[in-house]
């Protein structure tokens, strides 16, 4: 029989055990199957090994089942120790929380557990700590997560703009490419990182220039290739056509037309090419995003990737190192990547 695998085996694991511990139901058919691998002859350490669980964890289900059957493996009743909060607090507490601290007399705009903790004990007379504070925010599915920037303001037209992408993206006789420009320098950038416990303060060398190269890229959304070229010099009208002129032959579809998401950048809009869009504008044509909105060009996603993958935490002797870590990976996408896709769609 053929050996059947679990690809990323180790992460799959890890879900699996957080689906598991998320119903009663589950929990319970999970310590039968504990029982039940004892019962063939497995000691509760293999046990435990197999299944995430301690060994001690295992023979309590173990001892539950002979005192009671089938019935000690169901959860009983936890009481656990009575919230400091009432009804009415927790009501008022996650009313306060959808506002600022600054709206309820305290300092800054951002809630924590300290802010939490301190609203509590100048309202409500509830001593909590910020850890506890922290946990009922857990419990109320409060999500730490950074915002994703929008420009404010936007007007009617670039609203209807936007929607227009998203009619572009669905349709079939259209092929939607994102173009973007970007610098990635020598000297390198920083980033988090695991590191050995050994190790108290980590260093990263970086070398002592602010030299970069800069590249035309596209990706097309549907499929996720990528087209790029390298640019030493500044971009400009002149570069930018010559890299409009390779996307098209590069795009060249008979059965779809096709539609570029860009920037308002003066050299998108140069004289220089003006006739030239023209002419190819009934099956090439450029979409701009309204302006000061980078954020909705979905190749910046493909620029944070890279970065991620190639310029993080590196140190480049040269120049030349840099080009060779960023094109190497920008070799992998040129015929097209299901990551690519995923990370662009609309």
């Amino acid at each position: 029989m053929k050996i059947v695998t679990i690809d990323d085996a180790e992460n799959v694991i890890l879900g699996l055990q957080d689906e598991i511990r998320r119903s009663e139901e589950s929990r319970y058919d999970h310590r039968l199957h504990g029982v039940l691998l004892v019962a063939y002859g497995m000691n509760c350490c293999q046990v435990a090994d197999l299944l995430g669980d301690a060994p001690r964890t295992v023979a309590y289900w173990v001892e539950r089942f002979e005192e009671k059957g089938l019935g000690g493996l169901h959860e009983g009743s936890r009481s656990g120790r009575p919230s400091k909060l009432d009804a009415h607090q927790i009501a008022d507490l996650q009313k306060v929380l959808r506002g600022k601290p600054s709206d309820v007399g305290l300092a800054g705009n951002l809630w924590d557990g300290k802010t939490m903790s301190a609203y509590l004990r100048n309202k409500h007379r509830v001593q909590l700590g910020p850890r506890q504070c922290r946990r009922l925010l857990r419990e109320w599915e409060f999500r730490y997560r950074k915002p994703r920037p929008v420009i404010a303001g936007l007007t009617r037209s670039s609203k209807q703009r936007i929607k227009k992408l998203h009619l572009l993206a669905n349709d079939e006789t259209v092929d939607l490419w994102a173009m973007d420009e970007v610098h990635f320098q020598q000297y390198g950038s920083r980033c988090r990182m695991w590191v050995p416990p050994e190790i108290k303060n980590p260093v990263l060398q970086h070398h002592p220039t602010r030299k970069s190269v800069g590249y035309f890229g596209a990706v097309r959304l549907r499929d996720g290739k990528f087209i790029f070229a390298r640019e030493l010099n500044q971009f400009d009208a002149m570069t930018t056509w010559n890299f409009l002129r390779l996307l098209q032959r590069r795009s060249l579809n008979n059965r779809r037309r096709v539609v570029v998401i860009t920037d308002n950048a003066k050299y998108h809009h140069a004289k220089l090419h003006s006739d030239w869009r023209q002419q190819n504008q009934a099956h090439f044509r450029l979409d701009y995003l309204p302006p000061y909105s980078p954020d909705l060009n979905p190749i910046e996603r493909v620029w944070k990737l890279t970065r991620k993958l190639c310029i993080h935490d590196q140190y480049f002797p040269s120049i030349a190192a840099v080009t060779t870590a960023v094109e190497t990976q920008f070799d992998r996408w040129t015929n097209g990547n299901a990551t690519l896709r995923r990370l662009c769609s609309i």
